[in-house]
C-alpha cells in the first residue's frame, strides 16, 4: 500500500531527499508520491516534519 502526502505538506523537500526509490517529486501545491514506485518503506513518513505523509 503506497503512502500519500496530505494537504499539511509544507514543500520542505525532506521526504524527497530520503526516498530510496525516487518515488517522490515536487508537485503543485505539494509533493506527490508515484504509487508505482512506492514500496511502502515508511522512510518518507519518518522524515516529514509536519506529519503530512500517511498510508493510503
Amino acid at each position: 500500500m503506497p503512502r500519500v502526502i496530505g494537504d499539511d505538506c509544507i514543500m520542505c523537500g525532506s521526504c524527497e531527499a530520503e526516498c530510496p526509490e525516487g518515488a517522490i517529486s515536487e508537485g503543485d501545491p505539494k509533493y506527490v508520491i508515484d504509487p508505482a514506485k512506492c514500496t511502502d518503506c515508511g522512510t518518507c513518513e519518518e522524515a516529514c516534519p509536519n506529519e503530512a505523509i500517511k498510508p493510503e
